[in-house]
């Protein structure tokens, strides 16, 4: 699940990044290395979507990939069924009772979406039979598939084609049921502001992409916790239950790797890395160092 969601960022050409790094220096990278009594976890903040023009990833990654055993993001991916996947999001993303988004909506609501959509491009009318939080996820699948971004350059499924080829067992924290059922049980005032906010943001997707690649790759997660962080609390209920409590779940099943005597390389969305209740600080409320990494400029 892309909880990295640019839709819910108000990233303005005023914020400043980290200056580029001279030769010889040091820069961090969106990663962590944890520490156990008999091995090592690498926790790597992700974005699924990504360009061609994206890669290679920083070096550091690899370098964590070859030392890890096993591979753990929030889906198994390399086991997933598309036929089955399908017919789970039909049944979870689509209206069933005769009704229409518009219905769910409301009037005044659905004209204002339907504004918002034409401004971007994006014919509403095609989503119809889809719930707020279906449509809002494919209008932003739809906005940067025609920005050159994919899955297929994603951090997730270039990593899961490398553990295949290198025959490296891929876990997940999470099943797509689970995933879907997260936005599917949202309410109906946080599906249509996830709606909305999408669309309002859609006409500067391909600014604030630009913007948050350039801070990912220089691991800079102040940038990411005043703007990503900061925009996701503005929404309570989207951020306890697609981030906050997601965060405990996956510190629990991090803090159960910790005795393993392999390493893991775990990788998911940056936005779980990031603030007091990010990944990382709970571990650190735990007792664990989570330091975060780096590598050379050169």
């Amino acid at each position: 699940m892309n909880t990295m969601r640019p839709g819910l960022l108000k990233i303005t050409a005023l914020v400043l990044l980290a200056g580029t790094a001279r030769a010889n220096d040091e820069y961090p990278v969106s990663m962590w290395q944890i520490n156990g009594d008999t091995n090592r976890i690498y926790l790597l903040g992700s974005i699924h979507l990504l360009r061609e023009q994206d890669h290679p990833l920083p070096a550091s990654i690899y370098t964590a990939y070859n030392d890890a055993e096993k591979l753990i993001m929030e889906l198994d991916m390399d086991d997933m069924d598309p036929s089955e996947g399908q017919a789970l999001t039909n049944q979870l993303g689509l209206i069933h009772d005769g009704r229409t988004l518009s219905d769910l909506l409301g009037p005044d609501l659905y004209d204002e979406a339907e504004a918002l959509a034409t401004t971007a491009q994006i014919p509403i009318t095609l989503l119809a039979k889809a719930e707020p939080w279906f449509a809002a996820m494919n209008i932003e699948i739809m906005l940067l598939m025609r920005m050159g971004f994919s899955p297929s350059f994603g951090i997730e499924t270039h990593l899961m084609e490398r553990a295949m080829a290198d025959n490296k067992e891929i876990l997940g924290f999470e099943t797509m049921r689970q995933q879907l059922e997260f936005l599917d049980g949202l309410s109906e005032e946080a599906q249509n502001a996830m709606l909305i906010q999408t669309l309002t943001d859609g006409v500067e997707l391909e600014g604030m992409m630009d913007t948050m690649i350039d801070a990912w790759r220089k691991g800079d997660m102040q940038f990411m916790e005043d703007n990503l962080l900061a925009d996701m609390e503005n929404y309570p209920e989207l951020n306890r239950v697609i981030v906050v409590d997601r965060n405990i779940d996956w510190t629990n099943q991090i803090e159960g790797l910790m005795d393993d005597d392999i390493d893991y390389l775990i990788v998911v969305g940056t936005l779980h890395l990031v603030g007091d209740a990010g990944v990382p600080e709970l571990l650190e409320a735990r007792g664990y160092e989570a330091v975060q990494m780096k590598q050379s400029a050169n």
